[in-house]
């Protein structure tokens, strides 16, 4: 079987998609052969193994600049329809949503009559839907409707992702493959003393809901005095001084420590070091850095913007509602955890994942759905 993966970018400051497909290509391509096309790598593409990589010119022109996007919708065009006739792949599996060069690769494989897996990652969640959503609604009726009823499958990642796509009137398939993990290259830790240090790692975005971290910090912040609250993670520069300044202007500077983008054994050793990790987000519709943070041992407080009832199921974290209140609430019941309840909830996490989060599970479930894919077209 050869599957071709099309993403936008895979720059590693782009997030929880670019990881997603990095982790999943390196084990698909242990038992099929994958080709993995992108373009606007950046800086800093991502290595991807066992999978061949091709980066392109996909780049799109302003939709106001008609003659610009059709220049470069005929040149997409080609270079797609290029390697498709060299690599002759059984399977186009779309990455993302809401950038017309995805679309247009989706729509030449449909013409070859290939089928077509789409992965929105999130993308059509309400919150999302909700952000400029002018342009989103033009963008829906140019491109985005026909990619997504054009589909052969959608994939969702967690129950809620496939329920909303439901609600928008999609009726074809919806397979839920939650995302996985190399769990047995991630140790667990040893040691669950209070040390009040939380962790946030991933995007600096205003849907991740840092604020309401910030204002909660500002509450307890009698509790915090040796503690410490590490922002990790890429974002924009004014987003990013704008959260310093409601920093400084709470009277929390000194708590705060916001430190990039991290990544391989800095990142893990981040997870192991913190008591909590903390995710206030808007909308999620996986969280891979919740998994994440479970396997290291470290119990989670994330909110119903992510699919997480598990962690209150499992008893590895809060899920808790929406904005800083509930956060405060839930930061409260942390402080009276002790050392031995942390503990607990660590080990939960990890056999959680264990159990249901591993890479091998997802890519085995992920090759199950293509040849479902195939078999339904012959």
């Amino acid at each position: 079987m050869k599957v071709l993966h099309f993403i936008s970018s895979i720059d590693r400051n782009l997030g929880g998609t670019t990881a997603y497909l990095q982790l999943l290509a390196n084990e698909l391509g242990k038992s099929i052969e994958v080709m993995v096309v992108a373009g606007d790598h950046r800086h800093d593409p991502v290595e991807i193994e066992n999978a061949t990589v091709k980066l392109i010119d996909i780049k799109m022109a302003s939709s106001l600049n008609v003659l610009g996007l059709y220049n470069k919708r005929q040149k997409i065009k080609r270079q797609i329809n290029d390697i498709y006739v060299d690599f002759k792949p059984d399977i186009v599996h779309i990455n993302g949503a809401w950038m017309p060069q995805l679309s247009i690769v989706q729509s030449e494989a449909k013409k070859k009559g290939i089928p077509v897996v789409l992965s929105p990652h999130g993308m059509m969640e309400p919150w999302i839907m909700n952000r400029n959503k002018w342009k989103k609604k033009i963008a829906y009726r140019l491109f985005q409707h026909q990619a997504n009823i054009s589909a052969d499958v959608l994939h969702a990642t967690a129950d809620s992702e496939k329920i909303n796509l439901e609600k928008l009137g999609y009726d074809q398939p919806i397979k839920i493959i939650p995302n996985g993990i190399e769990i047995d290259n991630i140790t667990i830790k040893t040691d669950w003393s209070p040390k009040r240090k939380i962790l946030f790692l991933s995007r600096v975005h205003p849907k991740k809901g840092i604020e309401h971290l910030i204002d909660a910090i500002a509450t307890l912040k009698d509790h915090f005095a040796d503690g410490q609250i590490i922002i990790a993670g890429e974002g924009e520069d004014v987003y990013i001084e704008q959260l310093k300044q409601k920093i400084k202007s709470q009277g929390v500077e000194p708590l705060f420590e916001f430190i990039g983008g991290v990544y391989g054994d800095q990142k893990w050793q981040l997870f192991k070091e913190a008591d909590i990790f903390v995710l206030p987000t808007y909308s999620e519709n996986f969280g891979i850095v919740v998994v994440e943070a479970l396997a290291s041992g470290t119990p989670v407080i994330t909110t119903v913007g992510a699919p997480w009832e598990e962690l209150v199921k499992n008893k590895c974290g809060w899920w808790t509602e929406l904005g800083t209140e509930p956060l405060l609430e839930v930061l409260r019941q942390y402080l009276e955890v002790s050392a031995d309840g942390l503990r607990i909830m660590g080990e939960n996490g990890r056999k959680l994942v264990v159990d249901k989060y591993s890479s091998k599970k997802m890519t085995e479930d992920m090759i199950a759905l293509y040849k479902e894919c195939l078999n339904a077209q012959k």
